[in-house]
């Protein structure tokens, strides 16, 4: 009743007026806090498998809309679209390849429905035929299977070959490696062999490891292969070598190096200990 008679009169207390202050302070602190996790969260990270076809991923951050096309698109509820929670780009598709994998759809459903080309159609363009463009999944390059040889169990000498059973290119994304035990002397090392070239990164084989933690893991791109670096150059590749032309690289012989040698014959109170 109190409260209400000072509404009414428009008069407030200095104590009122206090506590609405810190009130509201507590208000705008509390929604800080919320807004700084969610753009802590919102942070992407390297470690993110994008559908077949997407562009780089600092360009395709910018150019996916977060419509979820391609996640309603995809039969086998492999894309997902991520939430604050996931730590990369809230909205954007993305799958877990341990938990669901590419299935490699031979029409790739998923990126013919982006409305914006951040699944670009090109990069999987195989043909064209009566103007309709014709797509081959096989050019995928989702990411790379990167084997751990410690983990690995056909690296130990178990016979297992649950990865390269379960790649849709069987025999040519990864190969067995034969080599003889010679630990036992009378059996075989079945290792799996992951060709970079080929190797789409669907996941399949992450899926189907047999280990707790699959020994073996696709990455994206750019972290499994790495850089070597633009000033390394291959000699014996004369593609490559052409490089040099490009860059400059100077000369020893221009620099004055007469201060170096007259200090390295500078023989004075060397053997002034020996006398």
């Amino acid at each position: 009743m109190l409260e209400k008679n000072k509404i009414k009169s428009g008069k407030t207390s200095r104590k009122d007026a206090i506590k609405t202050i810190f009130r509201g302070a507590g208000y705008v602190a509390v929604g800080g806090l919320v807004w700084g996790g969610y753009v802590e969260n919102n942070k992407k990270t390297d470690l993110v498998l994008r559908p077949p076809g997407a562009i780089d991923e600092p360009d395709f951050v910018k150019a996916c809309i977060k419509c979820g096309l391609c996640v309603e698109a995809c039969p086998y509820d492999t894309l997902k679209l991520s939430t604050p929670s996931d730590n990369k780009v809230t909205g954007t598709p993305y799958f877990t390849a341990r938990e669901v994998p590419c299935y490699m759809c031979t029409n790739i459903p998923c990126v013919p429905v982006c409305p914006t080309g951040a699944l670009d159609v090109n990069k999987l363009l195989a043909s064209v035929e009566n103007e309709t463009k014709k797509l081959d999944v096989n050019k995928s390059r989702m990411g790379l299977a990167v084997v751990n040889k410690e983990s690995c169990i056909a690296f130990w000498g178990i016979q297992c070959d649950a990865c390269y059973r379960a790649c849709p290119l069987l025999g040519e994304a990864i190969t067995i490696e034969y080599s003889q035990n010679e630990r036992t002397g009378k059996h075989a090392y079945l290792k799996p062999v992951v060709n970079a070239e080929i190797c789409t990164g669907c996941g399949l084989c992450e899926h189907a490891c047999i280990t707790e933690i699959p020994a073996i893991k696709v990455l994206p791109l750019k972290i499994a292969t790495g850089k070597v670096g633009d000033h390394y150059i291959k000699g014996w590749d004369a593609e490559d070598e052409k490089r040099l032309n490009k860059t400059s690289v100077g000369s020893s012989t221009d620099k004055d190096n007469t201060g170096a040698i007259e200090y390295l014959n500078d023989l004075e109170g060397l053997f002034d200990d020996e006398e």
